[in-house]
């Protein structure tokens, strides 16, 4: 029983003396590796401020300044691990990485989709930082693409977190890609309104608000005739075309718009319905192959009315028949 303790002693004596002689191996490959972490961080902000007064480049700068630190970092790791074993080896690593490879795929496939779509996102750049983009039922400017997620501000105050594989599989509107961008708007006239003058009308007041550009010109065109209106296609272009300019500009158009052709005795009507009435009173009344219901004749000949007093001598002959066939009826059964 003591040669048994006194063995395990031992070894427990060997594992303290192995650690404290790697201790400062230890200490020394922990400082080796946050020098490296370190370095990691001031190459990628070294990156990032060589590209960002660079628009085209920014989202290439922040793939490169990320890969540069992960590379920093990794091969500080190894440089640690290499003071801590002496006997160590990239390749074991290599080798170890290999192995368990395929089951780090399928573990964390989802994670590694959201991280290859990123690197596609921010090599290709089909939107980049502070563009504005429609994605789905989301609408908003672009804060920040990371290599798993990419977030945008709403126009009213929130944070939007969409994963990369998500943006990069479906559609996106980017409404900031161009420098200029179309606005347009139906406004609805009368019937009885001249179609050529209110579209003069129309291109006058809009070309009075400042902001509106003269190239590419605006222009008005008939796009329907409604039940109640001729609604006429109002189209201009702005720039640059962000949320609030656009806004601000639709506001100023319309009002223009509005205040011009109500100047010049333009209508500008509300949806209406028209509903005939009819009283019932004509000849073929009852008649389903000659009664109108209150639509005009057109051509055919228009059947005569009847007068009140006549139809009320009709009706009280109807009655005292009816009343008649009841009473005998009574007469027979008894």
């Amino acid at each position: 029983m003591n040669l048994e303790i006194s063995t395990a002693w031992s070894k427990v004596q060997e594992m303290i003396n192995g650690a404290i002689a790697l201790l400062p191996n230890i200490v020394l490959a922990l400082i080796v590796f946050l020098l490296f972490v370190f370095v990691g961080r001031w190459i990628k902000r070294l990156v990032k401020r060589l590209t960002r007064n660079r628009r085209q480049a920014r989202n290439l700068g922040m793939v490169l300044g990320r890969l540069a630190q992960g590379l920093t970092i990794l091969l500080g790791l190894f440089v640690a691990l290499s003071i801590i074993i002496p006997t160590f080896r990239a390749g074991d690593l290599v080798q170890l990485l290999g192995i368990s490879g395929v089951a780090i795929g399928f573990a964390f496939r989802d994670i590694l989709q959201n991280f290859l779509a990123g690197i596609l996102i921010l090599l290709t750049e089909p939107f980049q930082l502070d563009d504005q983009i429609v994605f789905k039922e989301f609408e908003g400017t672009v804060e920040n693409i990371e290599t798993r997620a990419t977030t945008i501000r709403t126009y009213d105050g929130r944070r939007i977190v969409i994963p990369n594989a998500e943006l990069f599989t479906n559609s996106v509107t980017v409404n900031t890609a161009f420098d200029h961008r179309r606005l347009e708007y139906d406004v609805g006239i009368g019937y009885g309104d001249d179609i050529n003058q209110a579209k003069q009308l129309i291109l006058e007041a809009i070309a009075s608000v400042d902001g509106v550009l003269k190239n590419p010109a605006p222009d008005a065109l008939v796009m329907e005739l409604a039940g109640s209106s001729v609604n006429i296609r109002a189209r201009w272009w702005i720039n640059p075309p962000r949320r609030a300019d656009a806004l601000d500009m639709q506001d100023q158009v319309l009002t223009a718009i509005k205040n011009k052709l109500t100047a010049d005795g333009i209508d500008l009507p509300f949806p209406t319905q028209q509903i005939l009435f009819h009283d019932q009173t004509e000849e073929t009344d009852g008649d389903r192959s000659h009664q109108r219901e209150g639509w005009p004749a057109g051509k055919r000949k228009t059947p005569n009315p009847r007068n009140i007093s006549g139809s009320l001598r009709q009706l009280a002959e109807m009655r005292t028949q009816r009343n008649g066939s009841n009473h005998t009826q009574a007469t027979d059964d008894l």
